[in-house]
């Protein structure tokens, strides 16, 4: 499940779910840093949402931590294996089993 929002560093990034963006921007997620935004087209599988949902986010941990070029192969390598961890592993730290993030 793609959240409305993730804190990334002390900065909350609002995740919107857009028709279109796939069409129009030729992309399935954008980040925009200076707004705070992570914008994800809402046609996709929920697997492929959740996916490019932390690929996006593994951009903006990348800006936060000061990494100002990023090289999307590299990008797109890590969250993908990062994606399958949190996905097959259910993290949840600091929250009891069952509670919601």
């Amino acid at each position: 499940m793609v959240p409305n929002k993730v804190n990334i560093a002390g900065i909350e990034y609002m995740v919107n779910q857009v028709e279109g963006l796939a069409e129009e921007q030729e992309v399935q997620g954008q980040v925009f840093y200076h707004k705070g935004l992570i914008k994800i087209d809402a046609n996709m599988t929920e697997d492929k949402k959740e996916q490019t949902f932390v690929h996006e986010m593994f951009h903006a941990i990348m800006e936060e931590a000061g990494f100002q070029e990023q090289e999307e192969e590299t990008v797109s390598r890590l969250s993908n294996v990062l994606y399958q961890v949190l996905k097959d592993n259910s993290f949840a730290f600091g929250k009891e089993p069952g509670e919601c993030l």
